[in-house]
């Protein structure tokens, strides 16, 4: 290749001449970058909180942004796809082809893991429900020697152990204790009787069974009959036994069904049932 052109000439007209193309290039590059970054043009970034995404978002992006969803989280008391945050700022000035990121309400409330609330007070199980995103929904009052105390809690009138997973937003029923009736009763028999049974009759009266003792060999309560209650219906002097409504009574299951022992015998031989 020929150099003359550059060899022939002084050097003072060569270093001339390299500034000079050093500031063409500059100059260029400056008005390439005023294009390519848009210097000068800016856009006021929309207000769309409150709003749904599929109403504006090709608005948003005809004005001159680009949208992405950030981040979805769930609120009960919103419709789905309700714009909850934006970033920017509304009213903000920003380039144009500026992203607007944006968190939207969620199509499907997540799933949960119920918390336990059996023995909560009523106050501290709503405390608990509205932190993990729960609602409160019917509230039963059932008699039970812990007043105000929780029994059960259940979704859709059934009974929901504490781990099962349940759709955040769901209402939770709840059974409360009323504490102890001022009327006293007669301690109910439950000799004999299954544990259904005895279940069914204790619960009709307004009482809870306490603790259920299980014979050797016997698994499930439904096939067990009752030998032994405390209190039982009867006192040492065999006397008719009392007891408040909302007090509990323990038994005792056994698999084989019991037969009742004979009353001993007054003075004049007559037994005593």
């Amino acid at each position: 290749m020929n150099f003359s052109f550059i060899t022939d000439r002084p050097l003072w007209q060569n270093i001339l001449a390299g500034f000079g193309i050093s500031f063409l290039l500059v100059g260029f590059f400056l008005l390439m970058l005023n294009v390519i970054t848009n210097h000068g043009e800016y856009l006021v970034v929309p207000d769309v909180k409150g709003k749904q995404l599929d109403d504006v978002q090709s608005s948003i992006e005809q004005k001159g942004f680009e949208v992405v969803i950030q981040d979805s989280i769930y609120v009960d008391s919103l419709a789905p796809n309700i714009i909850i945050k934006q970033f920017p700022d509304p009213e903000a000035t920003v380039k144009i082809n500026r992203v607007v990121y944006l968190t939207i309400n969620r199509t499907v409330p997540p799933t949960i893991p119920m918390p336990n609330l059996i023995g909560m007070s009523l106050r501290n199980a709503l405390s608990e429900l509205k932190s993990v995103g729960l609602k409160l929904g019917d509230t039963s009052y059932v008699p039970d020697i812990a007043k105000n105390a929780i029994k059960d809690q259940l979704v859709g009138g059934v009974s929901i152990k504490p781990g099962s997973p349940v759709r955040m937003g769901s209402s939770i029923s709840l059974y409360v204790g009323t504490g102890l009736g001022g009327a006293e009763m007669p301690v109910p028999d439950l000799f004999g009787m299954t544990y259904g049974e005895a279940k069914l009759l204790l619960q009709t009266n307004g009482i809870s069974t306490g603790l259920i003792m299980l014979d050797e060999g016997l698994v499930d309560t439904t096939a067990g009959f009752i030998y032994w209650q405390n209190p039982p219906p009867y006192d040492a002097q065999n006397n008719v036994s009392v007891l408040r409504v909302g007090q509990l009574v323990d038994i005792k299951l056994s698999i084989a069904k019991p037969e009742r022992p004979l009353a001993p015998e007054t003075p004049n031989n007559q037994q005593i049932y």
